[in-house]
């Protein structure tokens, strides 16, 4: 008898996290979400949560070592945690940090990546409170366990987002996704002659976004001070297209999203059109922002307003109008994910 086989590409990463979790159940009333948001939302007083989140960044998979300085990749390693504890409206205070190395690393390497690790928690004001070290035969593993708080009435899911409300954007997009093309294409030239120098002048914005993104502590801040409670949100990691389509299929909604309200630096633009890329398609598919999609109610755009680097760049509708990107013509285009994909 043949049984099935399905390749993992086939499914994706949250189809397959749907699929190998799907049977699971919770046994504590503690436990207020589990698996299929930002973070782990967990009870621990009548007003607050622990907020809980890990994330693995692998060599070759995430990260490339020929152009990744090492304190640089410890820093990002934490960042990148902290944004989903920011990204359900919370606060981290702690992280853990797993590290797993090949023979080929040397002390005063490790010593280096987590020189970047204090930077972050130094900045962040977070505590390192423990972790593991072991060997690897497969190069750089590092695993980070993020824990934050929130007030449970504060709390941003995925899942809670209304018809009507206005889609909202931290920063700017695309960056990254540009800083990583750079360094790619300055990887090859030096494979190709190693007697030829990076030529980077000029892009430091774009490099500093790929190689040293920060989480939006500043926003959350701004948000709780002006009390505005986002309705959902989700931190931009896999693109702008697929974040949206998570909030829109996590809250059961449409959404229709201006192309002339999506944020881009000029340095995105006009790298962008170096490479052939429509700045467009690096903001949506690009990845690795780190910035704060999320929604609000349409009676706090006023306040909403008054907060630098936030954009509004659409609304919910209903489910069955589905989820579309509206150009500069106002020609009507489905929004489809395209991003970064984990298999």
């Amino acid at each position: 008898m043949n049984e099935k086989r399905t390749d993992i590409n086939e499914l994706g990463e949250f189809a397959l996290i749907d699929t190998l979790t799907k049977k699971f159940t919770s046994y504590h009333n503690e436990t207020i979400k589990g698996v299929g948001d930002d973070a782990a939302v967990i009870s621990i007083s009548e007003k607050e949560a622990l907020l809980i989140s890990t994330d693995t960044l692998i060599e070759g998979i995430h990260f490339d070592l020929q152009y990744t300085p090492l304190k640089h990749l410890g820093y990002k390693a934490v960042t990148v945690n902290l944004s989903d504890i920011y990204a359900m409206n919370g606060n981290p205070q702690q992280i853990t940090v797993s590290i797993a190395i090949s023979n080929r690393f040397s002390v005063e390497a490790i010593e280096e990546i987590y020189e970047g690790i204090k930077k972050a928690c130094d900045w962040y004001e977070i505590d390192l409170i423990g972790g593991d070290t072991s060997s690897s035969t497969s190069g750089l593993i590092l695993t980070i366990t993020a824990i934050g708080r929130v007030e449970k009435n504060r709390i941003a899911f995925r899942s809670t987002a209304k018809e009507n409300d206005l889609l909202v954007v931290s920063g700017d997009l695309g960056a990254a996704y540009l800083g990583l093309q750079l360094l790619e294409r300055e990887k090859q030239i030096f494979n190709e002659n190693p007697d030829l120098q990076p030529d980077l002048d000029g892009y430091d914005y774009l490099l500093e976004r790929q190689l040293k993104p920060e989480a939006r502590k500043d926003i959350i801040a701004q948000l709780y001070a002006f009390d505005i409670i986002p309705t959902s949100m989700i931190d931009i990691s896999d693109g702008l297209a697929s974040e949206i389509m998570h909030l829109c299929q996590s809250s059961q909604l449409g959404c229709n999203v201006y192309e002339d309200k999506i944020p881009l630096d000029p340095k995105t633009c006009t790298t962008a059109l170096d490479f052939n890329i429509s700045p467009v398609t690096a903001a949506m598919n690009g990845g690795e922002d780190y910035e704060l999609l999320f929604s609000v109610r349409q009676s706090d755009y006023e306040k909403l307003i008054t907060i630098k680097e936030l954009q509004v760049i659409g609304h919910f509708t209903a489910k069955d109008n589905g989820i579309y990107l509206i150009d500069k013509q106002n020609q009507i285009f489905p929004i489809k994910a395209q991003g970064w994909k984990h298999f």
